[in-house]
């Protein structure tokens, strides 16, 4: 959550950095990709047009939809596709089948964010590096390379966090949009008639005259608005005040001055439609644009990778991914993590992105289709909030998210066109992630089942084992459980192997909300079995740090005696058999197995110390 103490300049400064990052670079291929495309004939009508579409595009989808209606949907401060998709399925839960529908469709959403973010880190450092191009032709086939290891070294530095390097990302992209802004004035002034592109006259006008082409256009123009959906994802970092002086102070005038002074370039220079925005810079500040574009494009291709992270970790608690290693790179910031295998495989898909398509130009036709239909799941979970929770009219919910949605319908069908170009790219990669988090999801739920139907009643067993007490060992246990009133298997594992019990025995089970903080004064549930057993359930938002420890020392004030010197932990870990059932599909069983097996230990996860000792359960047969 965002600190309270840090000064609105200060968070404002942040906001420009990290959220804005990513569509500050979309000036380098926006303008270049729209009249590349073949299909807008260059005229100083067409330029005034397409402008003017550009500038509506922007102020219609980020600073009306997001910046205006979106970012008061808020979930207890947070933002994001998650907190979006927590909150509409709250506000239906009385509905279990509307409830379960906007689940699926926002988790859908929520895996055709990595689809984005493959294509977005490789179109913006790719085109910052094919400035080169401008300076010299020679430089053509330094390009892929040196793309290449610009983003590999970015991904490298991950594991050190982002603390050290964060600080930067708010001054160097003022930087930036101070620049682009200055370079936008640089050409206005000579022909500043181009301002009048700013009335919607001229982009209504270019539309009612080009309407087979404004609709095809739209795949191209959708590149301005790359990033926009972090304006709603960071919100819980710098809240809505600085996000949205942020925005209208400064991103929105750099960018507008910009584009608007590609155009009055392409008036004067139609030749420049090759790559006007490196040839809006005069010859001897080629070289610094082209590095100050490239330090932009690492900062927002930065900003989205540690959403990566934090996106992964939130699916985690909710139940639809394996619990993989979580590596926190500072003390003092508990959202500040690095995972590994996210990591690494983003850089490969990245990688693979930049090869396949080898320019900016070719990844311009892959992007559009995640990210538009992201938009309109948005706009969709958006209606939900209003209406339901918000308790707004129906007539004036209507109103106002199906103005929004007819027009991110408009951009998501024009981007379809270019499905074959490399529009299925990103759907491949969205559409991979969410087999995998269903997949994850039906397993654990048929596991579950299984386990429900052999597992022992944990009162029972007590009263059992009480006729016939163990020999009772120094110290306190803590079992983990799936399911509260249930006999672990660690417990008879225990019992089996060792012939004791501890003096003190606690059974723990973890549950995940739909909601981004659960606060400590409801963390713990405990309640006492008799023999100094406790039967605990502990309870985590899915932007809550999982510390069983830290969350089993507040039992202090409930009368259970805990000492974390004197504990032990006991995990089950079992080992899934695929076999063919009425459950799943032969292939999503085994694709369950493996994925199982190779999930990192939940001592990891659960910040649990190093004396946790997992214990090998049964075999199960899914």
């Amino acid at each position: 959550m965002q600190n309270s103490k840090s000064s609105l300049p200060a968070l404002t400064l942040g906001a420009i950095g990290v959220v804005y990052g990513d569509i500050g670079t979309s000036v380098l291929y926006s303008v270049k990709e729209v009249f590349g495309s073949g299909y807008v004939p260059f005229t100083p009508a067409n330029v005034y047009g397409v402008l003017s579409v550009l500038f509506w595009t922007l102020t219609v989808i980020v600073s009306l939809k997001y910046v205006v209606l979106v970012l008061r949907a808020d979930n207890n401060g947070e933002g994001g596709l998650v907190a979006m998709l927590a909150l509409a399925s709250q506000t239906v839960k009385d509905k279990p089948r509307l409830s379960s529908a906007l689940f699926l469709v926002g988790m859908f959403g929520t895996s055709l964010f990595y689809g984005d973010g493959v294509i977005t880190p490789a179109i913006s450092v790719l085109s910052a590096v094919e400035g080169l191009e401008v300076i010299s032709p020679h430089f053509t086939k330094a390009v892929i390379p040196l793309t290449l290891v610009i983003l590999f070294l970015l991904f490298v530095v991950q594991k050190r966090g982002t603390a050290g390097i964060g600080k930067f990302f708010g001054p160097i992209t003022l930087i930036w949009f101070f620049c682009i802004a200055s370079l936008g004035v640089h050409q206005i002034v000579g022909h500043p008639e181009i301002l009048a592109a700013l009335s919607p006259y001229y982009a209504v006008a270019f539309i009612w005259n080009n309407p087979g082409t404004s609709f095809i256009i739209l795949g191209s123009v959708v590149l301005c608005v790359t990033g926009a959906e972090a304006l709603y994802a960071d919100l819980g970092h710098f809240g809505k005040k600085p996000i949205r002086l942020a925005w209208f102070s400064v991103a929105m005038p750099a960018l507008t001055l910009n584009y608007f002074g590609q155009g009055a370039l392409l008036l004067a220079n139609p030749d420049a439609v090759k790559n006007p925005f490196f040839m809006m810079a005069p010859g001897w500040a080629l070289l610094p644009l082209v590095i100050m574009a490239t330090m932009a494009t690492v900062i927002a291709s930065q900003a989205l990778i540690t959403g990566a992270f934090s996106v992964t970790r939130q699916v985690i608690q909710l139940g639809y991914f394996p619990r993989f290693e979580v590596r926190h790179t500072s003390v003092k910031e508990t959202g500040q993590i690095y995972m590994p295998l996210v990591n690494w495989g983003l850089f490969v898909a990245i990688a693979l992105a930049v090869v396949l398509f080898r320019s900016s130009g070719n990844l311009a036709a892959a992007y559009g289709i995640a990210v538009t239909l992201d938009m309109l799941i948005t706009t969709m979970l958006t209606f939900f909030v209003i209406r339901y929770r918000w308790k707004y009219p129906l007539a004036l919910c209507l109103l106002a998210t199906g103005f929004f949605f007819v027009v991110d319908l408009a951009f998501f069908a024009s981007n379809l066109l270019k499905l074959f170009e490399g529009g299925w790219f990103p759907l491949l990669i969205g559409g991979t992630i969410f087999t995998l988090m269903m997949t994850w999801r039906r397993g654990r739920e048929a596991l579950h089942k299984k386990l429900q139907a052999d597992a022992l009643n944990l009162r029972d067993f007590l009263e059992s084992a009480w006729r016939h007490p163990p020999t009772r060992v120094p110290g306190t246990a803590v079992f983990l459980s799936g399911e509260p009133g249930t006999v672990p298997n660690a417990l008879l594992h225990n019992l089996k192997h060792n012939k004791v019990l501890h003096e003190r025995n606690i059974f723990v089970t973890v549950r995940n909300h739909e909601v981004p903080w659960v606060g400590l004064e409801k963390r713990v549930e405990a309640e006492a079995l008799g023999g100094d057993c406790w039967e605990v359930i502990i309870h985590y938002g899915f932007k809550n740090e999982p510390d069983v420890p830290a969350a089993l020392a507040l039992l202090r004030t409930q009368g259970c005696k805990f000492e974390t010197m004197e504990t032990s932990y006991f995990l089950s870990r079992d080992l899934i058999i695929p076999r063919m059932n009425n459950s799943m599909a032969h292939w999503r069983e085994k694709l369950f197995a493996q994925m199982h097996k190779n999930a990192s230990r939940v001592s990891d996860f659960l910040h649990l110390p190093s004396n946790a000792v997992v214990e090998l359960g049964s075999k199960i047969e899914l």
